[in-house]
């Protein structure tokens, strides 16, 4: 009976798969191919397969034991419940540490992208007062209202799927097997990266916060929220691969290294690429396409991050209440932007290393304790225990791998 009102009241699935798509698709795909560089295609592709799959399951492992709550519970509440006040404090850490650290990421790009953009137009604006400008305005909204933010996303977004469309359309048509497949390089080596690209595939596949949303919308149907969950990281997985192919197969191999010394920003790539391809109208797009990514990512993560420090924190939701949370927001990233502008590669690095917390060691945990409590009686991730110590492992593995990296104990490309 339950399971007819739900289906009858519930939206489409599309709207699910979107909701799902559009939280991990934004800003930090353009973190990929430079990262990537040393793997190169098919190896990032294994990595990226790989990152998908423990990614989608993690998040079933959420709606696994999300589903033994009332509609409505939070991941804060269903923590604090399964594994105790501790386990909470860590998770709700490392939630407020990614979505500070991805508010500066997105100030670093902003900055970077729009002092490009700018220049296209004969002006010069350093990346710093871009940044610092477009942090501003975006504050501004976010102080105004949950709505305004709504509907200011709704345009970029909206935007951003057109220009993505014609973007990768024309860039799809430009590949070049050779570059693709790196032929002018006989004896190079790919494995030897792989590991160092882990922490950023896991920083691109971040949907977890929203598992929880999406049983406010279909109520208790697993069904259907299973295949928002698929379908909508599928979908990412499929727009990162045309990314890499339109990257990988433009830019030679050897160039990423130039790239990556100058900070892996957004505007260096889009140089690159406007410098291979010679077309006035296709560095247009990427442009256009580069600063609505930017914009949908900022809007949608510092959102997250004003309403969760203004329950934090327990600010009202007045005029003044929502300037101190929306300067406990941005006052921080912003002074980072401004002292350290092209942070972007590193933010993004950082942002895995958090994440590996609650976007995988935290889930597989919960599952454990779900199923030792209720038995998981209406879904259950397939697998048993091998599949919630791999996701354990996934995680543990990756914050690992970006410790040894940021000590420059693994190989690096250059």
């Amino acid at each position: 009976m339950a399971t007819l009102t739900t289906t009858q009241t519930s939206p489409s699935l599309l709207g699910g798969v979107v909701i799902i798509g559009g939280t991990i698709i934004g800003a930090g795909m353009f973190s990929l191919p430079v990262v990537m560089s040393g793997a190169w295609f098919f190896w990032s592709m294994a990595a990226l397969i790989f990152t998908w799959f423990c990614m989608l399951h993690s998040g079933l492992m959420i709606l696994e034991a999300n589903l033994n709550y009332r509609i409505g519970s939070s991941f804060d509440t269903i923590t604090k419940d399964l594994l105790g006040k501790g386990w909470n404090v860590v998770n709700g850490i490392s939630i407020a540490f990614v979505l500070y650290i991805l508010t500066y990421a997105y100030i670093s790009a902003s900055g970077s992208i729009l002092h490009h953009t700018f220049a296209e137009m004969s002006l010069n604006v350093p990346a710093r007062a871009a940044g610092f400008g477009f942090a501003l305005l975006v504050a501004f909204v976010v102080w105004l209202s949950t709505k305004a933010v709504s509907r200011m996303t709704a345009i970029v977004l909206g935007a951003k799927v057109i220009t993505f469309f014609l973007t990768f359309g024309s860039l799809l048509g430009h590949v070049q097997p050779a570059t693709l497949f790196n032929v002018a390089e006989s004896n190079a080596s790919y494995a030897p990266y792989l590991l160092m690209t882990l922490p950023f595939c896991l920083a691109s596949f971040g949907y977890h916060g929203n598992v929880p949303s999406l049983m406010k919308y279909y109520g208790k149907d697993p069904k259907t929220i299973v295949k928002c969950l698929v379908y909508g990281t599928l979908m990412a997985l499929a727009l990162y691969t045309i990314w890499l192919l339109a990257t990988m197969g433009n830019i030679p191999r050897p160039e990423f290294i130039g790239i990556a010394e100058k900070g892996g920003n957004i505007d260096v790539l889009v140089q690159a690429l406007s410098g291979v391809l010679n077309s006035r109208s296709l560095d247009l797009l990427l442009v256009v396409f580069s600063n609505f990514a930017v914009a949908s990512s900022f809007l949608g993560v510092t959102l997250g991050l004003f309403d969760y420090l203004a329950d934090l924190f327990g600010f009202d939701d007045s005029a003044l209440g929502r300037f101190k949370t929306a300067l406990l927001t941005f006052a921080p990233p912003v002074v980072g932007g401004l002292l350290f502008p092209n942070g972007f590669l590193y933010a993004i690095g950082y942002a895995g290393l958090a994440a590996t917390i609650w976007a995988a060691i935290v889930p597989a945990l919960l599952a454990r304790a779900s199923r030792k409590r209720f038995g998981s009686p209406k879904f259950r991730v397939w697998g048993g225990k091998p599949m919630i110590a791999l996701i354990l492992v996934f995680g543990v593995g990756n914050a690992l791998v970006h410790i040894l990296s940021s000590f420059n104990l693994l190989p690096v490309y250059q």
